[in-house]
């Protein structure tokens, strides 16, 4: 792993979205309170660029008129499509499944037995040192000799 400063916290804005580049990949990068995350900036689904969703929440209901919304700002929607990112895990909150127009049963189930979606963004440690935001990121080259890196 090699460790890549990102950004400078003090110019990093609360619930702001960030397209950084670290080792020629693009790393969408999501900042909740004193927490970061990072995510690969490609959506599994359609390959859409992250950094150009928004934050979002879970919505909960124990039946209908009755909703309350939790995990507020956690979830990153895909800018084309709207598929949601838990910005935690990178797991999917969309089932592709579920877009056709047919009839299925239904049942109510509570929020938390519903089973995630089946695509997960890829998630980067990130921490914090100082002043500055920090990236530990695979090298590319790991593993390879050092004359197939330089070729």
């Amino acid at each position: 792993m090699t460790r890549h400063v990102v950004a400078e916290v003090s110019g990093f804005p609360d619930k702001g979205i960030r397209r950084v580049e670290v080792a020629g990949r693009e790393i969408c990068l999501v900042r909740l309170g004193d927490e970061f995350f990072a995510l690969m900036d490609v959506c599994p689904h359609g390959g859409a660029k992250l950094s150009g969703g928004r934050l979002g929440a879970v919505v909960e209901s124990d039946g209908p008129g009755h909703y309350r919304m939790c995990r507020k700002d956690e979830m990153l929607k895909c800018p084309w499509h709207g598929w949601e990112y838990d910005v935690r895990t990178g797991q999917s909150w969309s089932d592709p499944k579920s877009t056709r127009t047919r009839a299925y049963a239904t049942e109510a189930v509570a929020g938390e037995e519903l089973v995630k979606g089946p695509y997960v963004a890829d998630t980067i440690p990130v921490e914090v040192e100082g002043n500055y935001v920090v990236v530990d990121f695979p090298d590319r080259s790991a593993g390879r000799t050092r004359e197939a890196a330089e070729a």
